[in-house]
């Protein structure tokens, strides 16, 4: 059991109407940054009988848009439900599903003697509106399997940015805005305790930024935020020498280096190819793991690790197939060594803290960095460690090589999140912008009750948030958008206001 501070109160999960995205900043902060094990006094593996092993996470995401009753801020499923016969809203009800069945599925399994591992990603988008829609079920069933101790071992959940912000084109101000909300939301629902175990974080659309400023502060804010690991896409990293990976099935240390020269590393687990719900709905990270045998770290030979995440309720496959899947895997394990030797299932941070404690040290990890990053820090000389420089080379690149961007590469490479969403990203850095200036000087007074904490403050941070949704690119011009410029306007009303 985690020992953190117990002169902590619950936190309210909603306040006026609005999630708890703010005001308990130093407590949260006090609670996840320790470095007790988390999985380690429980883990009923043990690596020395163990070859392979796989982790397998869900993402879970719904956008809230202003299309309730009177434009109010409602769940896109909420959405869905109340207007069955548009596009594929039928599927509201197999959403809901799916975003509660893992709290089946993994008692269901460990009662019948399986070992099951899976790792869990939600939006604060989707958490806030399933509380919304009175969906407090879905909630509960997922309370199951994070606060239950016979299955809490069963379970990881990753952080997040709250609003399902896709980091290269968030401000980079908003950053840690978004991580902290998360971790207030999430400590809300499930408790101060589950939020302690939240050691790995999966960035949304697995997008990771190029730009060195970019990526230096997402590290930054991730471990001031008591962060371990996150989970990065095989191919948008590459070696410090600008080469594929070639040890893809180990952790490895990924590497950020500012325009002043700074660095600072995380590690990184590895999610192999590319964006497919087939590879988790049909529990492939299992198969693929079975052909593989141990590696060395330094001096510890360890078991690889394939890491995957998929969408966990898009599409037919990971809708219908899934389940019939992922307990068959499971049951395909107990009959290959009980599920606990050989190739078995395992959670982010388990993985980590198994090999660590074998004698594995993260900077013997092998390191990489975001994939372009080799042709500028080749243009960019060790003493001459400036913007300018760096800003230089960013140039020269783009003018040599039409495809180089900065723009990050994540799972939907054939999507670009910024050509074509100048009318959504203008306002979104408009309103970020508009945010900070009156914001920010009104958080250097002391005060007996944090600013953060009061409510007008909150809906502020909520319509900045939500602004930076990914939804309103992904899904076109046209409506989407016609979104996104309601919340901005919102926003800005609300900035004049206070």
């Amino acid at each position: 059991m985690l020992s953190f501070p117990t002169t902590l109160t619950p936190l309210p999960e909603i306040i006026d109407g609005l999630p708890n995205i703010s005001g308990w900043e130093t407590e949260v902060l006090s609670v996840v940054n320790h470095d007790q094990p988390v999985f380690l006094p429980t883990t009923n593996i043990r690596l020395e009988d163990v070859n392979a092993v796989f982790a397998i996470a869900l993402h879970m995401h719904q956008p809230t848009i202003p299309a309730g009753n009177g434009s109010t801020l409602i769940s896109n499923l909420q959405y869905m439900f109340e207007h069955p016969h548009e596009g594929d809203n039928h599927n509201a009800d197999p959403f809901a599903r799916c975003y509660s069945r893992m709290g089946d599925l993994i008692p269901e399994l460990v009662n019948q003697g399986c070992n099951p591992r899976v790792m869990l990603d939600y939006s604060g988008n989707l958490l806030w509106g399933l509380r919304q829609m009175g969906r407090g079920d879905v909630l509960d069933n997922l309370k199951r399997i994070t606060c239950d101790r016979t299955y809490q071992p069963y379970v990881e959940w990753l952080g997040t940015m709250w609003g399902h912000a896709v980091i290269p084109s968030t401000p980079i101000a908003d950053i840690k805005l978004h991580i902290v909300a998360w971790q207030h939301h999430f400590a809300a629902i499930f408790g101060w305790e589950a939020l302690a175990r939240v050691k790995g974080f999966s960035p949304p659309e697995m997008h990771l930024p190029n730009h060195p400023d970019a990526l230096y502060e997402f590290v930054k804010a991730l471990k001031e935020c008591g962060y371990r690991w996150l989970l990065v896409q095989e191919h948008s990293v590459e070696t410090l020498t600008g080469q594929s990976l070639t040890h893809k099935h180990l952790p490895h240390r990924l590497v950020a280096r500012n325009s002043q020269g700074e660095t600072i590393s995380i590690t990184a687990l590895i999610k192999t190819q590319g964006s497919d719900t087939k590879l988790v709905a049909q529990m492939q990270p299992y198969y693929e793991a079975k052909t593989l045998s141990k590696q060395q770290i330094g001096s510890v030979f360890v078991p690889p690790i394939v890491s995957q995440i998929g969408d966990g309720e898009n599409g037919g496959v990971m809708m219908n197939e899934f389940p019939s899947a992922f307990k068959q895997a499971w049951w395909d394990m107990v009959n290959h060594g009980e599920g606990k030797s050989g190739v078995v299932g395992i959670c982010g941070t388990e993985y980590l803290e198994l090999i660590e404690a074998a004698g594995c040290k993260p900077e013997e990890y092998p390191t990489c960095q975001p994939v372009g990053q080799h042709q500028i820090w080749e243009r960019v000389s060790p003493e001459n460690n400036q913007l300018e420089a760096v800003e230089n080379a960013i140039q020269e690149l783009k003018q040599i090589d039409s495809n180089f961007h900065l723009d990050g590469a994540s799972w939907t490479n054939h999507i670009s999140w910024v050509k074509g969403y100048e009318n959504v990203l203008s306002p979104m850095y408009q309103l970020s912008s508009l945010f900070h200036q009156k914001i920010d000087p009104l958080l250097q007074t002391d005060s007996a009750e944090p600013f953060t904490r009061q409510s007008q403050y909150r809906n502020v941070l909520l319509h900045n948030l939500l602004l930076q949704t990914s939804c309103f690119r992904y899904w076109g011009q046209g409506a989407w958008t016609d979104y996104a410029r309601e919340i901005y306007q919102r926003g800005e009303n609300l900035l004049q206001m206070n």
